[in-house]
């Protein structure tokens, strides 16, 4: 089959979040289906996950060519502008659109998915979020496969509400509502919706109609496994994700704010490694007075930090979908403690794969109940790799999903 994969980013490299996801499923599909891949090249971040090459885009492209048949990058139109993404949420309000439908439309792009499709004849159309529908018109004829990450307006509703700035909240509100409608047009139209998770799936079929199927996120087991031949460092927690996405963020302050102090307080001399691009004032200040309170911003291999840490720390308590960094952990066998919103959608098994904590107390309690009992520790450890080969391995789910792509008459229901 020839495959049409519509991206909002130029999925390399897959490091973290949606390049994981995206780059490893385009990997696996490819070994099934032809796929011509169209991106648009989010510059800033992409300059920013590959720091060491001096022309980042020629690099992606080329690591990409390996896997697709073609790719063909666009510009975001906002990125041309000064305040582009102002003047792009100005528009939107003004013409009652959210603007997550209008950051990527662009009659230039239009006109290049219009010439690919006058030149190719595609079995399918991939579509990796919500925000690429404003070319689904294009699609007619075609079975479309419609992706979402999150339930995009669900999870800004649930930003308004937590808010404290009732401008932003408003606007959070606002925005929630005209997405909705937009996800509800487009989830209905499409042949097919998939997610990463049945919770995700359930919701939005719940909420919206519409064929929805779980697509899981995983791990590439090839890259993400445990490494008894690093030394593990007694004391150790190690945090892992981009501090420009919210949820991550809010996670970090609430360590910070919360947990952090109760950990100096009664384990002495624990110390945290904070790996993400993106930190805060109140991150980096209290960086600069706490030698045991480290960041390190975008590292380009997490594994070491995976393997070294005694503790794998998650308080992510917002956001959607699954949490990538929860399945590389369990891949590298670390010890997790995390909040269970932040294991959503993963069939884990608290104190079996992961150890649950819902407050700052219970942060402290099972760091301290896993520095007293090793036997725990390690059995923690050996099941998470288990759990992960079984489940959530990408060369399983890419094959699952290159069978739904030839077969579009699926029920909803996970793999």
């Amino acid at each position: 089959m020839k495959i049409l994969w519509l991206s909002h980013l130029v999925p390399y490299p897959p490091k973290g979040g949606v390049l994981q996801r995206t780059y490893n499923m385009i990997r696996e599909v490819s070994k099934y289906h032809d796929i011509t891949l169209v991106a648009f090249n989010q510059a800033g971040f992409l300059s920013a996950s590959l720091p060491d090459q001096d022309d980042p885009l020629e690099f992606a492209k080329q690591e990409l060519l390996s896997i697709v048949e073609s790719i063909h990058v666009l510009a975001i139109p906002e990125d041309a502008l000064v305040g582009g993404r102002y003047r792009t949420a100005l528009k939107a309000l003004i013409s009652a659109r959210a603007y997550n439908m209008e950051w990527l439309r662009s009659t230039e792009a239009r006109q290049a998915i219009v010439k690919l499709l006058s030149e190719n004849s595609f079995d399918a159309v991939h579509i990796d979020t919500v925000s690429l529908c404003v070319y689904s018109d294009l699609f007619k004829g075609i079975p479309v496969v419609l992706n979402h990450h999150n339930f995009e307006s669900a999870m800004l509703e649930s930003r308004s509400r937590t808010e404290q700035n009732p401008i932003k909240s408003l606007y959070y509100r606002y925005e929630a509502s005209r997405l909705f409608k937009s996800e509800a047009q487009h989830c209905r139209s499409s042949d097919l919706n998939i997610t990463c998770s049945n919770d995700d799936a359930e919701a939005m079929g719940s909420a919206i109609g519409g064929k929805f199927l779980s697509v899981p996120n995983g791990v590439d087991v090839s890259y993400f496994y445990p490494n008894p031949s690093v030394s593990v460092t007694e004391k150790s927690i190690v945090i892992v994700g981009g501090l420009s996405w919210y949820p991550n963020r809010e996670a970090v302050e609430y360590f910070i704010r919360e947990i952090w102090p109760l950990i100096k307080e009664r384990i002495p001399g624990m110390s945290v490694d904070i790996i993400g691009r993106g930190p805060t004032p109140e991150m980096l200040k209290l960086a600069a007075t706490d030698e045991l309170f480290r960041l390190h911003g975008f590292v380009d291999d997490v594994r070491d930090y995976l393997w070294r840490a005694q503790f794998y720390l998650c308080p992510i308590r917002t956001g959607g979908g699954t949490k990538l960094k929860i399945l590389d952990a369990l891949a590298s066998g670390t010890c997790i403690i995390a909040d269970p919103f932040a294991c959503k959608g993963i069939d884990v098994t608290d104190g079996k794969d992961v150890l649950f904590a819902r407050t700052p107390e219970e942060y402290v309690s099972n760091l301290q109940r896993l520095i007293d009992d090793p036997e725990l520790e390690r059995s923690l450890r050996s099941w998470g790799p288990k759990l992960i080969r079984e489940k959530y391995s990408y060369d399983r789910i890419g094959r699952d999903y290159a069978y739904q792509l030839g077969n579009l008459n699926i029920s909803s229901e996970r793999f």
